[in-house]
C-alpha cells in the first residue's frame, strides 16, 4: 500500500499527453510573437519602476537600503531570471499549454509536485495581484490630486474606504489617531475597512478578460504605450537634473544592500512567466514563445536600470519615496507637471500587471481543473468569447478579498517566495527531463546544460535565503501556505485523480466487451 501511494503522488504525465489534452481546450489561437512580448512588458513595467523601485532604494521601514547600488540590485535580479527565463523557454516550447511551470513540473516530477507547483503559482499571481491593486488604488488618489478644483471627499475620502483594515490602522498609529475615530468597527470589537478603487479596477479587469485574450493583448497594449512613453518622458527631463555627488556612498550597506534590494526590486520582474501560460493561445507558440519570454526580459532590464540611475541621480537615496519614487523625485526638482504626467502612466502600468496576473492566474486554474485537481465545472467557457469567465471571476473574488485583510509588503513578499520557488523547481524539471527524454525534439535548447540551470538554481536560492533569515511575517505565512495546499492535496486532488483512473479502468472494460461481442 506505501508503495502504491508512493507511485501515485509520482505518476507523471507525458510532454505528448499533456499537448493532446491541451489541443481539446477549445481556446483561441491569436497571439503573435509581438503580442506576447507586450503582454510581458505589460506584467513586468509597472509595480516594480513606480513603487518597489523606492522600497529597494531606500530600504523601506525595516529593509536595507541598497542606495545607488539599486542598479547592481536589478542586474542581479535580471541574471537570476535569465537563467529561469532560458529553462521557460525550452519547456514552452516544447510543452505549449497554458500551465506554464504546472505542466512542466507533471512530466517531470509526478503529480503530488505538480499540484505544489500550481499552488504555488497561485501564490504569485493572484496574491501578487493584490499588492498590483494596493498600489494601484495609492497612484489613483495621487492622479487625483491633479485637479484641485474636485470635491474633497473624493480627493481625501475615508482612510477605510481606500485602504485594507492593516494599513488603516497603521496610518492611525503612526499619526497617533485612535482608529476608533476613523475606521467604523463591527461590534465594537472588528474594524471594518475595504479598499474600494482596488476592488472597481479587479472588477473592471475581470470583464476585459472575459471579453478575450486578444482584446486584452489590444488593452495591455495601448496601456504599455502610455507606460513607456511616460518612463521616456521621466529619463529625459530628469537626465538634466542628476547630481553625480548623489551617488555616493554608492553601495551604502555593501552586499547585504545589493542582495536586499535584489529581493525587493525581484518583484518588479516576476511576470514575463506569464507569457507561459498564454501558449494555447499563441499562433506558433514553438517559436514565439522563446521571443517573448526573452524579449521581454532583455527589454525591461533595460529601462529598469535607466530608470534607477536617473532617479537615484536626481534624489539622495535616504530621501527617496517608497509609494510614488519617480512623481516624487519629480516633485523635489520643481517638475509638478511632469509628476502629474507620471502618475497616468503609472496607472496605466499597474493596469496592465493587473490585467496579466489575472490571466497567468486564470489560465493555470484552467489547467489544473483538466487534471482533476480542481473541479471540472470551472473548466466551463463562455459562449461567446470562448474565455473561461467562470474562472476569471473566481480569482478576481479571490483578488477582492485579499485586498481586504494583506498590505503591499506582505503580498509583494509571498509573491516573491512563489516566485523563486517555481523557478527553482523549473531549472531542476529542465535537468530532469534532459535525463528521462534526452532525444525528445526541442525547438529551443537551454545553452551549456547543466550549467545554466544549475545556476539559475543557485541565484534564486541564494536571495530567497538572504530574506528568510530575517524572519518576516512573510517568512512564516509562506509554510502555511503550503502546507494548506498539501492539505487540499491530499483531501480532494489525490483521491479525484484515483477516481478517474478508475473511470477509465471501466471504460475500457465495456470497450473490450463491445468488441468481444
Amino acid at each position: 500500500m506505501a508503495n502504491k501511494f508512493i507511485d501515485n503522488l509520482l505518476k507523471r504525465k507525458t510532454p505528448d499527453e499533456i499537448i493532446s489534452e491541451a489541443g481539446s481546450s477549445g481556446l483561441k489561437k491569436t497571439l503573435t510573437a509581438f503580442d506576447l512580448i507586450i503582454l510581458g512588458i505589460g506584467a513586468v513595467v509597472g509595480t516594480g519602476i513606480f513603487t518597489i523601485v523606492g522600497i529597494a532604494a531606500q530600504g523601506g521601514a525595516d529593509g536595507v537600503a541598497a542606495g545607488p547600488a539599486l542598479v547592481v540590485s536589478m542586474l542581479v535580479a535580471a541574471v537570476a531570471c535569465f537563467f529561469s527565463a532560458l529553462c521557460y523557454s525550452e519547456f514552452a516550447s516544447m510543452i505549449p499549454t497554458a500551465g506554464s511551470s504546472y505542466s512542466y513540473t507533471y512530466a517531470t516530477m509526478g503529480e503530488f509536485a505538480a499540484w505544489m507547483v500550481g499552488w504555488i503559482l497561485m501564490l504569485e499571481y493572484a496574491i501578487g495581484n493584490i499588492a498590483v491593486a494596493s498600489a494601484w488604488t495609492g497612484y489613483f488618489f495621487h492622479f487625483l490630486k491633479g485637479f484641485p478644483f474636485l470635491p474633497q471627499w473624493l480627493l481625501n475620502p475615508p482612510i477605510w474606504l481606500v485602504n485594507d483594515y492593516r494599513s488603516a490602522i497603521a496610518i492611525c498609529n503612526q499619526n497617533g489617531i485612535d482608529p476608533h475615530s476613523q475606521i467604523p468597527y463591527l461590534f465594537d470589537k472588528i474594524p471594518f475597512a475595504i479598499n474600494l478603487p482596488a476592488i472597481v479596477i479587479v472588477v473592471l479587469i475581470s470583464l476585459i478578460l472575459i471579453k478575450g485574450v486578444r482584446e486584452s493583448a489590444r488593452w495591455a497594449g495601448v496601456m504599455v504605450a502610455i507606460n513607456i512613453s511616460v518612463i521616456m518622458t521621466f529619463v529625459i527631463a530628469g537626465m538634466f537634473y542628476v547630481k553625480p555627488e548623489n551617488w555616493t556612498p554608492f553601495a551604502p550597506n555593501g552586499f547585504e544592500g545589493v542582495f536586499m534590494g535584489a529581493f525587493i526590486i525581484f518583484f518588479a520582474y516576476i511576470g514575463f512567466d506569464a507569457i507561459s501560460t498564454t501558449a494555447e493561445e499563441t499562433k506558433n507558440p514553438q517559436r514565439d514563445l522563446p521571443i517573448g519570454i526573452i524579449g521581454t526580459l532583455v527589454a525591461c532590464t533595460v529601462l529598469y536600470v535607466i530608470v534607477a540611475l536617473v532617479l537615484t541621480g536626481m534624489v539622495p537615496y535616504q530621501n527617496i519615496d517608497f509609494q510614488a519614487p519617480l512623481a516624487h523625485a519629480m516633485r523635489m526638482v520643481g517638475k509638478d507637471w511632469i509628476a502629474f504626467i507620471i502618475s497616468i502612466g503609472a496607472l496605466a502600468g499597474l493596469t496592465s500587471v493587473l490585467l496579466i496576473y489575472q490571466l497567468g492566474t486564470t489560465r493555470i486554474l484552467y489547467a489544473m481543473s483538466r487534471d482533476k485537481f480542481l473541479p471540472r465545472s470551472l473548466q466551463k467557457l463562455h459562449p461567446k468569447f470562448q474565455t473561461p469567465h467562470v474562472l476569471t471571476w473566481i480569482t478576481g473574488v479571490v483578488v477582492i478579498i485579499g485586498a481586504l485583510f494583506m498590505d503591499i509588503g506582505i503580498s509583494a513578499d509571498l509573491c516573491n517566495f512563489g516566485t523563486f520557488t517555481s523557478f527553482i523547481i523549473v531549472c531542476i524539471a529542465v535537468l530532469i527531463l534532459r535525463k528521462k527524454e534526452p532525444n525528445r525534439p526541442r525547438p529551443f535548447k537551454v545553452p551549456f546544460s547543466p550549467v545554466t540551470p544549475v545556476i539559475g538554481v543557485v541565484c534564486c536560492l541564494g536571495l530567497m535565503v538572504c530574506k528568510l533569515k530575517t524572519l518576516s511575517d512573510s517568512a512564516i505565512l509562506f509554510p502555511l501556505w503550503l502546507l494548506i495546499g498539501a492539505v487540499i492535496y491530499f483531501a480532494y486532488g489525490y483521491r479525484q485523480n484515483r477516481l478517474e483512473e478508475l473511470r477509465v479502468i471501466a471504460r475500457k472494460r465495456r470497450e473490450e466487451k463491445k468488441i468481444g461481442v
